[in-house]
Parts: structure tokens; C-alpha cells; sequence
């Protein structure tokens, strides 16, 4: 019987979350809505795999069946965040009816709003501007209140925005493929800001730990990833390590993007949340470190050079 459930898995971050519990040993169950994505991605026979409609308690009731951990993922489109709070009670729903014991929750920075200082830890004020963030923090609230009423624990965990191997929805994505090819990258501005990002496979082995320490439940946790960097100076990293020098680089700043918007539903959804790039949120993750000592934070240098051979061999 599986003791983890991955809901949402296919993924990157479900990815390298499997993979850790593959190393840890620990049994666990995928769930999607689509079987045959998730026998492409996990098909190994390590994974037990479920399908589900998100939307239905009772199919999330049967997908969560003898589970004792949920570490939820669920993505949405960009356009329509309004599903998150929808489906996270639907989520938990169903797996209170399960007799599910605990879910970890994988965040974003967007419940927080603008920062009100910098770094920003866990006791920072969720004020969100946006309508995107007061989705996030309805979905955290739905979580955390849960536990509270003793029906689930629960905890979330918030991390910045991701890079690696084969993730083409991170912001810095295209920089490998164009330092590899010589080509200009395109990249959202502004550039100079500070900026934190995650090297997806740390993921893995973090939430792991985290999910199971008893400890982490009942309130939120901050991850800073690789720290704190510019985007022009990863951008520069990424260059030099493909031997290529000075990055080439066209900034999309945010009249650029109100003006793709016009044409793409995506684009123009990136406009509300551009202040992530003006007035960037960087996160404080000592509370998180002091709870798990072992936690590792892989260098820029080396997660950069590992995304760089995985695109090249991609």
C-alpha cells in the first residue's frame, strides 16, 4: 500500500519528487488525470498510478484510498486561477472522507503581495495585490484551516520560481537552449533586480523530508533555493559555462508584454505579475534550515551546468 500520493504528479516538481521517494525507499501512488501521461512518466513499476477528476470529492476519495500522505501539485492554467481555491476543496474534501492524515502543499510567493521587507520570512503579512496571489492565499487558507479544525494536517511550503532540465515554463528557460545555439535569449524584465531561483531537483529530497517531520505541520515554510541572484548574472553564467562569453540577451519588460498580450491569453497574464521582477519577493528560509539541518541547496554553478548538459542532450 502506498503511504505517499503524489495528486497532480506529471509535472516537473512530480518528477523529482518521485524520485526521492524511490531513494527513501518509500512507497507512493501518482495521480492524474490522464493514465497515459502518467505510465510515460512513471511507468517503472515503482509508482502505483491513479486517475481522478479534481472536481469530484468522490473520485478523490477513491484516489487517495489508503494514503497517509498527500503532497498536493495541482497546476492550472495561467488565465484561470480562480480553479485553485475550487479544487483545493474538492481535494480536501475527498481526502478527509479518505482518512487522509497529512498534505503538504507546494506554494508560491504570490499569497505574500509586495514585500514589505526584504528578506521576507514566514512571518511576513499575506496581503496580495493581485488576483492570481488572493487565489494562492485562498488555497493556503483552505489548507491551513483544515488543520486547524483537526480534520488534516497540513503545511505549505512557498519556494520562488524554478529552472532545470527540460522545465520550459521557468522564466530563465530559454537562456540554455540560446547559450548552447548562440542566439539571443529571451528573458522577462526587468534584469538587475534580485532575484532567488530553485534548481528543480532540490525539490525532491526536501519535500520529502519535510511531509515527514512531524514538526512542519500547522503552519507555512519558506525555500530560497540557489539565493539570491540577478537575472542578467544567471543569464551570464549560463553563457560562460557554454563558452559563449557575454549573454545575448531581449528583455521583455512589461509595456513589451501588454503588447504580446493582445495576441496571447499567457503573455497578457504575466503583466499583473511583473512586479516579481520590479519589486521582487526574496525569501528568508532559516526556520526551514533550522528544521531540517540537512537540507541542500544545490550551487548555481553546478545546477547550471547539469541543466546545460541535460538541454544540450536533450
Amino acid at each position: 500500500m502506498s503511504s505517499f500520493a503524489l495528486f497532480g504528479a506529471t509535472g516537473a516538481s512530480g518528477t523529482v519528487i518521485a524520485q526521492a521517494l524511490d531513494a527513501a525507499g518509500l512507497p507512493y501512488r501518482v495521480v492524474g488525470r490522464d493514465r497515459p501521461s502518467l505510465e510515460a512518466q512513471f511507468g517503472n513499476g515503482h509508482a502505483e498510478i491513479a486517475t481522478w477528476n479534481p472536481e469530484d470529492p468522490a473520485s478523490v476519495q477513491a484516489a487517495a484510498a489508503g494514503i497517509d500522505t498527500i503532497v498536493y501539485l495541482v497546476g492550472v492554467p495561467y488565465n484561470h486561477f480562480e480553479l485553485h481555491p475550487r479544487l483545493m476543496q474538492s481535494t480536501l474534501d475527498g481526502a478527509i472522507a479518505a482518512g487522509v492524515r497529512r498534505m503538504l502543499l507546494l506554494g508560491t510567493v504570490y499569497a505574500l503581495g509586495r514585500p514589505q521587507t526584504r528578506p521576507v520570512d514566514e512571518s511576513h503579512p499575506r496581503d496580495p495585490h493581485t488576483f492570481k496571489g488572493k487565489m494562492r492565499m485562498a488555497q493556503e487558507d483552505l489548507v491551513l484551516r483544515a488543520h486547524a479544525a483537526g480534520r488534516i494536517a497540513g503545511t505549505v511550503l512557498r519556494v520562488p520560481d524554478f529552472f532545470g532540465p527540460a522545465l520550459t515554463r521557468s522564466l530563465v528557460y530559454d537562456v540554455f537552449p540560446a547559450a548552447l545555439q548562440n542566439r539571443r535569449a529571451t528573458v522577462i524584465g526587468p534584469i538587475d533586480t534580485p532575484h532567488q531561483f530553485v534548481y528543480v531537483p532540490d525539490l525532491g529530497p526536501l519535500v520529502v523530508a519535510l511531509a515527514r517531520e512531524d514538526r512542519a505541520y500547522g503552519r507555512a515554510w519558506h525555500f530560497a533555493g540557489s539565493g539570491t541572484i540577478t537575472t542578467r548574472a544567471f543569464a551570464r553564467m549560463v553563457f560562460e559555462t557554454a563558452g559563449r562569453g557575454e549573454p545575448k540577451l531581449m528583455v521583455a519588460n512589461k509595456t513589451m508584454l501588454r503588447v504580446l498580450g493582445l495576441f496571447d491569453p499567457i503573455m497578457r497574464e504575466l503583466v499583473e505579475m511583473n512586479y516579481l521582477q520590479s519589486d521582487p519577493v526574496i525569501l528568508d528560509d532559516r526556520a526551514l534550515r533550522e528544521l531540517l539541518p540537512g537540507l541542500r541547496a544545490t550551487p548555481y554553478p553546478e545546477a547550471i551546468a547539469q541543466t546545460l548538459a541535460a538541454t544540450k542532450g536533450a
